[in-house]
């Protein structure tokens, strides 16, 4: 183990440490600090019997439990990890620093210990699958890759076994960024658009936030930056390393682009030619996008045999326009993690050329519908809207100047269920269906891949 992390955890025997949110992200936290001899307090709003199993392991690990609606309140502790989903600035986390109460995240203690590279990835859009191929690259070239961050899986608890020739690929997200106060080796923001503004004070923090993923880079480092998001490429004058963009409408004097059909890699006035984007198993423009973002994080590291390799053989993360079923002729897909409005434009509706049904609304985050509704016009036959934006999607579609009701049909539901239903009654062979809610999943759902597994399972019910 290396000495900086033999140090943290010897600091910590003996301390009272908090965790907010006893959930899968967190539990293996608890069970590793309180292994390594501290007071760990896990604290959560749901009752020990709404926690279920997760309750009865972090009790079972050692864990005091601080349960219910004040769980936030007079928290005894010498240190408190704040889980990304609870705001920074909320007041009782502000009244803890106030008091002189170390609080961090399992992030920004990992970035502190960890001894190897670390490429991060921030965006609005596209994190996930662009955070995965780079794993996939660095893999592909013999590589051993640490993944995790907000793509699910924390890695804190797993920082001793980290070499110094290792790589650890992270996904951040604006919650995890927003109090970090370091950088990645190579940072990537693959977009900016409006997101997450039920949590946020306002858009300008929700930049600030992802602006973090740069800000405290230094001279060694490398910033890939979206040229065609003018939000994320107006990252670059706070650049301090190397910076590189890419993009699929120009070429760039450093990084990957589009040339035609033809991924080019531009490095300084050296112009190699990659593959052609028919070689990316997964579809989508959106995904060229991708995989110019990755190729441009690991120019150098990794050789265009195996970049060529990856994109051929990679099928795409699950919830992702996800192919699930073809039932009657009629093919579904799982786009669960269209969680905005731009994901659904610039995902889903941008996949087919044929018109298509798409089930879509859910929890609303305050951010503005009107963009996509004459995309839903061009894109959509058969619209099935549910949850709480329903009425925006709608109100964006009926408003849009492309507007013509004998187009589209329009149909709202009251759950999942009824969706499957409605769409299996109104499509017919050769049609194509989609979920790509555009929406959050809350409400109805703990989060997206709880969404995306029930339309799943209610698709392949179908009979």
């Amino acid at each position: 183990m290396n000495t900086t992390v033999s140090e943290f955890f010897n600091s910590v025997k003996g301390k009272r440490v908090a965790f907010i949110g006893i959930g899968t992200s967190n539990l293996p936290l608890i069970e590793q600090f309180a292994q390594k001899g501290a007071a760990v307090i896990a604290c959560d709003r749901k009752s020990y019997d709404e926690l279920g199993e997760n309750g009865a392991k972090a009790k079972a690990y050692g864990a005091e439990l601080k349960l219910g609606d004040d769980y936030l309140s007079n928290i005894d502790a010498d240190i408190v990890f704040r889980s990304p989903g609870t705001p920074f600035y909320k007041e009782e986390l502000t009244r803890l620093r106030n008091e002189g109460k170390t609080l961090t995240s399992e992030m920004e203690v990992f970035f502190d210990l960890c001894p190897c590279k670390i490429i991060a990835v921030t965006g609005s859009d596209g994190k996930t699958t662009t955070t995965t191929i780079i794993s996939e690259f660095l893999k592909a070239a013999g590589k051993t890759v640490h993944l995790g961050g907000n793509i699910g899986k924390p890695l804190l608890p797993e920082i001793e076994s980290v070499k110094p020739e290792d790589c650890a690929v992270v996904e951040l997200s604006s919650f995890q960024l927003i109090s970090m106060r370091k950088s990645p080796d190579v940072a990537v923001v693959t977009n900016l658009a409006p997101n997450h503004l039920d949590i946020h004070k306002d858009m300008q923090e929700y930049i600030d936030s992802k602006k973090n993923i740069i800000l405290h880079q230094n001279a060694f480092s490398k910033a890939v930056l979206n040229l065609d998001n003018e939000i994320t490429n107006g990252f670059s004058e706070a650049v301090r390393g190397q910076l590189c963009k890419f993009s699929v409408r120009q070429a760039v004097e450093n990084g990957a682009y589009l040339n035609g059909t033809t991924i080019c890699y531009n490095d300084y006035g050296k112009i190699t030619e990659i593959m052609d984007i028919s070689d990316i198993r997964i579809p989508g423009m959106h995904n060229v996008e991708n995989y110019l973002a990755a190729i441009s994080a690991v120019w150098g590291m990794v050789p265009v045999e195996a970049i060529i390799k990856v994109a051929r053989e990679f099928g795409g993360v699950a919830h992702r326009a996800e192919f699930v079923r073809e039932f009657k002729g009629v093919k579904y897909y799982n786009d669960s993690i269209a969680s905005s409005p731009t994901r659904t434009a610039l995902g889903t509706l941008s996949l087919y050329d044929e018109k298509i049904v798409v089930i879509a609304g859910g929890y609303d985050k305050h951010i503005p519908y009107e963009p996509l509704g004459p995309v839903i016009n061009n894109k959509v036959k058969t619209l099935i809207l549910l949850g709480d934006t329903a009425p925006k999607i709608e109100a964006a579609v009926k408003n849009a100047d492309n507007y013509d009701p004998s187009a589209i049909n329009i149909i709202r539901v009251e759950n999942m269920e009824e969706a499957v239903c409605a769409a299996a009654a109104n499509t017919e062979e050769g049609d194509i269906v989609s979920l790509s809610p555009a929406s959050a999943s809350f409400g109805l759902y703990r989060n997206f891949e709880e969404r995306g597994n029930h339309f799943k399972a209610l698709v392949n019910d179908l009979k």
